[in-house]
Order: structure tokens, then sequence, then C-alpha cells
């Protein structure tokens, strides 16, 4: 029976729901592979455990690659809260984590998460902000 004649008959029932597969997002850095909706980093296949903000705070980063993103724009985003003038310290604690965790898996990458000092962070390939 083919694909179609399958779908056919299925549509003719009325407990059926069709389901649409979309493309997942996924964020290439070199030797990093990120997968946002399942929440995953891998390096050369093996996944890299990170915590939910170190994880929210590398896609950001990502997402926006080579571009500065303040203390406050991160902990907007990532903390889901208004800063309140305090953020720096707390981005920062979860930036250094997440900075040691991803040179533990993955030394020697062309790419760091680079402090712009006073406002904030961007991630860089071997200091250039561009990708």
């Amino acid at each position: 029976m083919a694909f179609d004649e399958v779908m056919a008959v299925l549509k003719r029932h009325s407990g059926f729901e069709m389901f649409s597969m979309e493309e997942e997002t996924v964020i290439f850095l070199p030797g990093l592979t990120i997968y946002p909706e399942q929440r995953k980093i891998y390096r050369d296949r093996q996944e890299i455990h990170l915590t939910a903000k170190e994880n929210d705070l590398l896609c950001l980063l990502a997402y926006n690659k080579g571009r500065v993103l303040t203390y406050g724009q991160l902990y907007q985003k990532v903390w889901g809260e208004e800063p309140l003038g305090r953020e720096s310290n707390a981005v920062s604690c979860h930036i250094q984590n997440l900075r040691e965790k991803l040179l533990q898996a993955s030394p020697g990458t062309p790419f760091h998460i680079k402090c712009v000092r006073e406002i904030g962070y961007c991630l860089e390939r071997q200091g250039r902000r561009l990708f």
C-alpha cells in the first residue's frame, strides 16, 4: 500500500490527528552542535551537560554570535525578569561556569565567550566578532 493510500484510510477515521514534522533548529559552532529545542549540546557526539541557565545563555549567544549582548539583555531573556541593577553578577557567574564546561569538553575551539567590560558578552571567533 502506498503512503497516499494509507493517509487516505487514516483520514476517514474521526479520531485521527495529523501532526506535521517541522525541521528542528540546529546551531553549528566550530566543534559544537547545539539543539535548542532538545536543550542538548554535543562535542563530537559526546553530550556536554549544562544547567538550564548555562544552556539558555549559550543558545542566546550562539543565535547572536558576533553581537555584543548587554548584561540586561542576557538577564531579561534567560531569567525572564526585568534587570534591577545587579544582573551582571548573576550573568557573570553563569558565564564563568559555562566557559569552564566548554573548555573542559572542547579545548582549543576557535571561539570563545568574550567579556566586553561593563557592557556584556559576545561569542567571538579567534579575536573577530563575525563568524
